[in-house]
């Protein structure tokens, strides 16, 4: 079948959804499918065409930005061209233009499927809120048009506001994760670069420096962990300086940062290549995830780090608390509060081996392939029930 995956980002763009749909995009090919992703040119330099290990991406120039949106004049004629030349079409939200995309996949009877993997928030501020309430709208065509809902897990869904009204059509996907085998010499590489002072224990972070992801949750929990554990060290891995929309986030905190820095207890690796992530996550003693809102549904890193025998302290938030409940690698703790990170902290720090698991039966839950099968499955009950209709 041709499938047309839409996107405001995808790769090179870092972040759990333009992981997702790249996983899932690539699996698909591997499933014999011919794949269009249409996503946005969201800087100058990405080519308007081009192939990825058989996907075929689609940029539709941008003409301004509104917060962290695009605006795409030419973006309607390259979506009805496109739904045109495909079979299955799928979306990932929140998205603004979703609603156009799925209103032609109706109209067309093609079958489309949303992915939806996220609550959105904005940040403050009144262009910031007209443009919120534009994506909501526009999202909530978007589920009255499509023919399917995907997210991640039913605990999400049915805390959802957005979900929680469509769940008749909602199917739960494990998302595609995967996670090569890191080599004692590659983890052993990585940790003289990371850690050449050898500190222990080493406290990973994975992520954005972004409002939702409660790194100051982390920064108020540091001195109690310190004290028990004064050698301790953040390994922090993601985009942190010039992260768009989270300039003012990055330097209310950095102050606060540089004093960990100094003391030797907060180290920023900046983006580092997917093929050294495992190192990075085998060398950590312990992830945290203190995401503050439903703007994470899930976190991918959890699964992850799970996969390379690394436990997990997580906010209690509906989506994200399933990782640790599911695979038993971690704590969860209430959310935003930084004495109960602290102490989940520091009691797995003290007892880690009552939570580390068997990493393969997880890491056989989230492979990609199973995903696209999965989806494969969605499409094909939709077409068996359009068929159904037009025969009738």
């Amino acid at each position: 079948m041709r499938i047309l995956i839409v996107l405001t980002y995808y790769r090179p763009h870092a972040s759990g959804l333009t992981i997702y749909a790249e996983r899932l995009a690539k699996a698909l090919v591997r499933s014999g499918h011919q794949v269009t992703v249409m996503t946005s040119q969201y800087a100058r330099d990405l080519p308007l065409e081009e192939m990825d290990e058989g996907v075929r991406v689609v940029r539709v120039p941008v003409a301004f930005r509104v917060s962290k949106g695009v605006i795409m004049p030419l973006f309607g004629i390259t979506a009805t061209r496109l739904v045109a030349e495909h079979d299955w079409i799928q979306l990932h939200l929140p998205q603004f233009d979703a609603a156009g995309v799925a209103l032609r996949g109706r109209l067309w009877k093609k079958p489309t499927i949303i992915t939806y993997h996220c609550d959105l928030r904005m940040p403050p501020g009144v262009l910031s809120w007209v443009a919120n309430q534009a994506i909501h709208l526009m999202n909530e065509l978007a589920a009255k048009f499509a023919h399917r809902i995907v997210t991640n897990t039913l605990d999400y869904a049915e805390h959802s506001p957005y979900l929680r009204r469509y769940l008749e059509k909602v199917r739960i996907i494990s998302p595609p994760i995967v996670q090569p085998p890191v080599n004692s010499a590659d983890l052993a590489r990585f940790s003289r670069n990371s850690n050449p002072d050898d500190r222990h224990p080493v406290i990973g972070l994975a992520s954005r420096f972004a409002t939702e992801k409660g790194i100051e949750v982390l920064l108020d929990a540091l001195p109690a962990i310190l004290t028990e554990y004064p050698l301790s060290m953040v390994l922090f891995v993601g985009a942190h300086r010039k992260v768009v929309g989270e300039e003012g986030y990055f330097d209310r905190l950095y102050p606060r940062i540089q004093e960990f820095e100094k003391s030797g207890n907060w180290k920023f690796l900046g983006l580092i290549p997917d093929g050294e992530m495992p190192a990075f996550y085998a060398s950590l003693d312990v992830l945290v995830l203190p995401s503050l809102n439903s703007t994470e549904s899930f976190g991918f890193v959890q699964i992850e780090a799970m996969i390379n025998g690394t436990p997990v302290v997580a906010s209690d938030l509906p989506g994200v608390r399933q990782p640790v409940l599911m695979h038993e690698m971690g704590r969860i703790f209430p959310v935003g509060d930084p004495t109960a990170l602290a102490e989940g902290v520091i009691q797995i720090l003290r007892n880690r081996a009552e939570y580390v698991r068997d990493p393969q039966p997880i890491k056989n839950i989230y492979l990609p392939d199973s995903a696209a099968e999965a989806y494969e499955e969605v499409f094909k009950e939709i077409s068996a029930e359009l068929h159904t209709r037009r025969n009738r």
